[in-house]
């Protein structure tokens, strides 16, 4: 996982204090994920897979495929479907 991250990170020619200062941590404690001297906090994996636009499974190897899943919160944005009975108009 911790080489993942840094290559997401070097292909948006980001530095890691860069990237820190998106997650709101200090350059150091970002640069220990990267190393595995820390284990990363689900929080911070959340934000890392939705800066980068992929997944979580992808952040720790559980993949190799880049494109993110739908989200919770996109799911929720698709129309309702309509019901119909016979003989009546659809029902929303």
């Amino acid at each position: 996982m911790y080489r993942r991250i840094r290559d997401l990170r070097e292909d948006k020619d980001l530095s890691q204090r860069e990237i820190a200062s998106v997650l709101k941590m200090s350059q150091t404690g970002y640069s220990k994920y990267e190393t595995g001297e820390n284990d990363v906090p689900t929080s911070i994996l959340k934000e890392l897979a939705q800066f980068h636009k992929t997944s979580i499974d992808y952040l720790l190897e559980l993949t190799n495929e880049t494109k993110p899943y739908k989200r919770i919160n996109e799911c929720t944005k698709t129309p309702r479907s309509t019901k119909t009975t016979p003989n009546s108009a659809p029902q929303t």
